[in-house]
């Protein structure tokens, strides 16, 4: 992992409903981390395998992977080593980017080593099918369900994006009257200094009697 450290900023569709895998390579000694800005109390899910490069037979040692997610704060949320497969899932604690980082053991010459990642959260790891199950729902109910959870979270999703972008113009407009004052303060400051040499280089010359 010491050897070099590559980060890829996935944009998961926006209805996670539809997420699919992703396959992608780790090289060996190498981090590559999928980014995914969550929200706080969503749920969360992650699958993973390595693609076996020799179908039939065992998996090398040096192909077997660790994985590791972590919120932005650099806080710990799961973590397996040496493993071929497996999943993650929580609940969001926290607002922001959480990123799932996959590594290799450094091994020469340099292998790639191809893993399958599906990462779905909000109403994408509500389990539907579950839910049919328990209740004598027919289909349409079901289907009205699952359009029911979907705008919730469409409407969940959409007022926190408009949090955020007002965090920003704030951030911006607080930005833009910094720089505002800045340029002014620089501005007579550079008038200051001009009048100033003007005021000198006239005084020197009327001592000279050259004016």
């Amino acid at each position: 992992m010491e050897a070099g450290l590559i980060v890829f900023i996935v944009i998961l569709p926006y209805l996670s409903a539809i997420a699919k895998s992703i396959r992608f390579n780790v090289e060996s000694g190498v981090t590559k981390c999928i980014t995914e800005d969550l929200r706080i109390k969503s749920m969360t899910v992650g699958e993973y395998w390595v693609v076996n490069p020799n179908e039939g037979q065992p998996l090398p040692e040096h192909h077997k992977i660790y994985v590791g997610v972590f919120h932005e704060t650099e806080r710990r949320l799961y973590e397996a080593r040496g493993v071929e497969s497996g999943q993650f899932g929580f609940e969001v604690a926290l607002d922001g980017k959480h990123n799932a980082c996959f590594a290799t053991i450094p091994h020469e010459p340099a292998v790639n080593t191809s893993v399958d990642f599906n990462w779905r959260s909000a109403v994408a790891v509500q389990a539907w099918t579950k839910v049919a199950k328990k209740g004598s729902v027919d289909a349409m109910e079901l289907e009205l369900k699952k359009m029911e959870g979907t705008v919730n979270w469409i409407q969940e999703e959409m007022t926190y994006l408009r949090q955020r972008n007002q965090q920003m113009i704030k951030q911006n407009m607080t930005t833009d009257s910094i720089m505002g004052w800045s340029s002014l303060a620089s501005l007579f400051l550079c008038l200051s200094v001009a009048g100033l040499q003007i005021w000198h280089l006239q005084s020197f010359f009327e001592k000279k009697k050259i004016l």
